[in-house]
């Protein structure tokens, strides 16, 4: 284990202060979870998402620092977590019938993608629930 609790086969990047909601975000982390790499930057070219550019980008962030700073192979890199969490939200007010003040809420939201490298275990891929004999 290193410092935050990372581990030696592990890298990670954040993208912080990205401007959608993080319902939003983690409908395109969703689509990547458990992906091997190059798996999951297919995915998200082609994605119709307009968030999947900065979850991209930050995934290309992590396999930089996997090459650079660990020395891991980038082909036998998958995506072990991803998370998207809240950051701040503007408020903005626009004007009303009768005087009154409607208000604007403009989220903005966080990312975090951890990689490892090794053989990527297909959470999705799991054996189906025998049926019970009447």
């Amino acid at each position: 284990m290193s410092r935050y609790g990372i581990k030696d086969n592990q890298v990670r990047a954040f993208n912080k202060m990205i401007r959608i909601s993080h319902q939003k975000l983690n409908l395109v982390c969703d689509m990547v979870r458990g992906l091997p790499v190059d798996r999951a930057v297919d995915v998200l070219k082609f994605s119709k998402k307009r968030v999947s550019d900065e979850v991209l980008k930050t995934l290309l962030s992590a396999v930089a620092n996997a090459e650079h700073n660990k020395n891991l192979p980038v082909d036998t890199l998958f995506v072990k977590e991803i998370w998207c969490g809240k950051a701040l939200t503007m408020k903005r007010i626009m004007p009303g019938p009768r005087g009154s003040a409607r208000p604007i809420l403009k989220p903005f939201s966080n990312l975090t993608i951890v990689l490892e490298s090794g053989k990527a275990t297909d959470a999705k891929k799991q054996e189906p629930k025998a049926k019970k004999a009447k």
